[in-house]
């Protein structure tokens, strides 16, 4: 047999002899049961599968050349070149549940039937979504599709990755999506049918799903009773089951028990669809950004700039250009700090935060008054954790350049009235930051109407990667700021003697980013408004209320947190133990707290200890994990008395 089997730009490069490859194939499909090798398109006479038509025309009789992609095919219609039928369909292990994600079976991964029986899923490489105006804000529609079965006549069981044997196509064309049939949805979720074509192209996302109506109770039935039903347009359903099978980690067993993870504070889980968009990322992307004229690059470069579209929605920023990512929010309190501050804070002038504060709202702000000889003054708290508003007005003064807040406590949970203290610290000339790390996940967040100067947030405390973050500025503000940091990206033009800056956002990106890792952020957001962030607040305060009370009850626990507006953190001490001790006890069951400082050291010292345990809540929990919890804590406090 001739080479001519094989893609005349492949042939001699081929790591495998073709005749060899050509005999293997055929001798395979030769021991399907009653499929005759030449009854397989592509086979007969011995060849690959496709090898006997042109590279980009689909064999007639081909489910590959229908146009619609779900019709007989139709002789003559191009596919991709060194393509062939069923290359890109790569059978996957079925899955076992359904998830909140698989409400919608034709979009989602570890989707199921309509009947709730899994049907075997399988992936299938997506074609690349045109642009027009718009940026892909996601992982195609058509990613870990569920498939139909299909029969021999339609396509042989066998699936190659390509043709190609690991080369590049020889064509600089992008390759279609092969078609698939996808089972019907249950009759709760009446299918839209598709738009017509459009010079808009519509996108499609991984966890674009209908949830079901009503409002499913927990695991365990609120302590509180049944939530009273919202008028349309202000709740969305909410089930923790199924939310919890979003979440492989979740299934994690430690020291022989199920994970129980209350160390969400620290950092939170990652569902599926933030896991398979950032593979998929890698997998058809992956490229730097902005500047480059290759098609991975445009795409790469849509992934990211609609990941920071998606932030500014999420927090109704009013323009994208104010979104800068940074690493976190401990690199953007520090980029405020050494730009903003390092601009406008001088000898004599005064900066104010709070007592509650993570080390990260505390520290840049040391560094930048050690280095202008200014002064760092701090908001005082009340024996519940909360801020004194009497008390900050008294720090305010027409030397206040800046207020630095905490939207919530990392170490007490308390929920800072913020609004207030911007609106304050603006009748005073100054700026004002609110460091949103600890509430972005667990509340509302409108930065319009907040209206302090700079928001600032780490994806990984939202159910995205760590190693990413945001600052949101305002417009004004941030053309003000010089950059912090110099290098690609930022510059428009540079000569020896002067270099012109990019404006906002890129200003502040010097650099390669982590891109991959911002479409990790952005495909984070959008799970968490498929759940609603409101009705995320309402579940997580039940779980709160309930785990508080219980504590309560223990003798020799004591609340470190008790204000009356608290979100996630249940901080305690338990007489007669170190909080390593009742951490480690926790740990055996299974139960992941965070013990220690929290970074929080001043704010704990104000109530005269130095660490607590600090379970912490998302709403992934349940209250029969809290009842686990309280559990060995009370085992503890019994088997201390006794002794």
């Amino acid at each position: 047999m001739s080479t001519h089997s094989l893609p005349s730009s492949l042939a001699g490069e081929a790591p495998f002899d073709p005749d060899i490859l050509a005999r293997l194939a055929s001798a395979m499909f030769s021991a399907l049961p009653g499929t005759p090798p030449s009854s397989i398109p592509g086979v007969a006479n011995g060849l690959v599968p496709g090898a006997q038509f042109p590279a980009n025309i689909a064999p007639p009789g081909s489910p590959l050349a229908s146009p619609a992609g779900f019709g007989p095919g139709v002789p003559g219609t191009p596919i991709p070149q060194g393509q062939i039928p069923g290359a890109n369909l790569l059978p996957a292990s079925p899955t076992q549940l359904p998830s909140l994600a698989n409400r919608a079976p034709a979009l989602l991964p570890h989707a199921v039937a309509g009947n709730g029986v899994p049907d075997t899923v399988y992936t299938v490489a997506p074609a690349f979504e045109p642009r027009s105006g718009s940026s892909v804000l996601g992982v195609p529609q058509q990613v870990n599709a569920p498939v139909a079965p299909q029969s021999a006549a339609a396509a042989s069981p066998f699936y190659f990755l390509n043709s190609g044997y690991g080369h590049p196509s020889a064509s600089a064309s992008v390759p279609a999506q092969l078609p698939v049939e996808r089972p019907a949805p249950p009759a709760a979720l009446p299918v839209q049918p598709p738009a017509a074509p459009s010079a808009d192209p519509k996108f499609y996302f991984v966890d674009a799903v209908v949830l079901p109506s009503g409002y499913v109770t927990p695991a365990k039935p609120s302590p509180h009773g049944a939530a009273p039903l919202a008028t349309e347009g202000q709740r969305q359903p909410f089930d923790v089951n199924a939310v919890r099978r979003d979440f492989p980690i979740l299934q994690e067993r430690v020291n022989g028990k199920q994970l129980v993870w209350f160390d969400n504070a620290a950092t939170t889980h990652k569902p599926q669809s933030v896991i398979d968009r950032i593979a998929h990322f890698y997998a058809h992307e992956n490229s730097n950004i902005h500047r480059a004229a290759h098609e991975l690059a445009a795409r790469a470069t849509d992934a990211y700039e609609g990941a920071r579209e998606r932030v500014k929605k999420f927090i109704n920023a009013p323009d994208v250009n104010e979104v800068i990512f940074v690493r976190g929010t401990t690199e953007a309190i520090n980029l405020v700090a050494k730009s903003w501050g390092g601009q406008h804070v001088g000898e004599g002038d005064e900066i104010i935060v709070s007592n509650l504060e993570h080390h990260a709202n505390i520290v840049p702000w040391q560094q930048l008054a050690a280095a202008k000889g200014a002064k760092l003054r701090v908001i005082p708290v009340d024996d519940s954790g909360q801020v004194l508003l009497d008390e900050y007005r008294k720090l305010l003064n027409d030397r206040t350049k800046i207020v630095a807040v905490t939207q919530v406590s990392n170490a007490l949970g308390t929920v800072v009235p913020v609004k207030q203290i911007v609106e304050l610290a603006h009748r005073a000339g100054a700026k004002a930051l609110v460091d949103g790390a600890q509430s972005i996940s667990h509340m509302r967040v409108d930065v319009q109407d907040i209206g302090a100067d700079f928001f600032v947030f780490s994806g990984h405390k939202v159910f995205g990667p760590t190693g990413i973050g945001v600052v949101w500025g305002k417009r004004e503000v941030l053309e003000d700021m010089p950059p912090w940091q110099g290098g690609g990206n930022m510059i428009a033009d540079v000569t020896f003697e002067k270099t012109v800056f990019q404006p906002i956002p890129n200003k502040f990106e010097a650099g390669t980013g982590n891109i991959a890792d911002a479409v990790g952020l952005g495909a984070a957001i959008d799970y968490v408004n498929r759940v609603g962030i409101e009705n995320i607040a309402r579940y997580e305060h039940e779980l709160l209320v309930y785990g508080m009370a219980q504590l309560r009850t223990i003798a020799g626990v004591r609340l470190i947190g008790t204000a009356d507006d608290k979100a996630s953190v249940m901080s305690f001490l338990l007489d007669g133990y170190s909080t390593e001790e009742v951490g480690q006890a926790l740990n055996d069951e299974g139960i992941a707290v965070r013990t220690g400082h929290h970074c929080a050291q001043p704010i704990l010292r104000r109530f005269g200890v130095e660490t607590t345990v600090r379970p912490s809540l998302a709403f992934y929990n349940t209250f029969d994990e809290i009842d686990r919890l309280v559990a060995v804590v009370r085992r503890l406090a019994g088997q201390r008395r006794a002794g």
